[in-house]
């Protein structure tokens, strides 16, 4: 199923030029994942902290990207630079669920926000990306299938951000938009669960 995930390569062709001096200044691949962590852990505590203000919000999207663009650079360093390691392996799957959680759960704490959806859409994301793991496990690739994968979500929070950010109120309309994330999350991971068993049946 068709992901945002599916524009990582002409992402990363854009990113090269600028990973490739990283690369010659001495930035390992680890540094840039946890550069994205601290970014995501920042913009989570200013959301947490100034729940009652707009502009932790409009953050959001450009927090988002450029976690977005870290990512992608660390995995360009680390494939292209020499910089694969098992701490790298470990860092990079973690990082992410860690990154999602605390930039995602702090929305509960917007006025009018739902706390218990933002819960559940937190929870949904940490299994379906366990899901994605588990397929290494059992002798298949990482999968990365949608319809709600990283990326996807990045955008939408971001958008919510941006909108919640520029004033629009926080309602039902949000309750719904959270309902469906989660329903998306839990066909993510149907979706990843059945491609990982298919290809190793193949």
């Amino acid at each position: 199923m068709p992901t945002i995930y599916a524009l990582k390569p002409r992402f990363q062709a854009l990113l090269r030029p600028l990973t490739d001096r990283l690369a010659a200044a001495g930035v390992t691949a680890n540094q840039v994942t946890l550069a994205a962590a601290a970014l995501s852990a920042l913009a989570g505590w200013a959301v947490a902290f100034q729940s009652q203000a707009r502009w932790p919000l409009l953050l959001l999207p450009i927090v988002l990207f450029l976690r977005m663009a870290l990512n992608a650079i660390d995995g360009i360093l680390a494939r292209e630079h020499g910089m694969k390691s098992p701490l790298g392996a470990i860092l990079n799957e973690l990082g992410d669920v860690f990154s999602d959680v605390v930039l995602y759960a702090p929305l509960a704490l917007v006025p009018g926000v739902n706390g218990w959806w933002v819960a559940v859409f937190a929870l949904v994301l940490v299994i379906s990306e366990m899901a994605g793991v588990v397929a290494v496990q059992i002798g298949a690739s990482r999968r990365y299938d949608g319809p709600l994968g990283k990326s996807d979500r990045a955008f939408a929070i971001g958008l919510i951000g941006l909108m919640l950010g520029l004033g629009a109120p926080a309602g039902v309309w949000l309750n719904g938009v959270f309902a469906v994330m989660s329903l998306l999350g839990l066909l993510t991971v149907l979706n990843r669960s059945k491609a990982a068993l298919r290809e190793i049946a193949a």
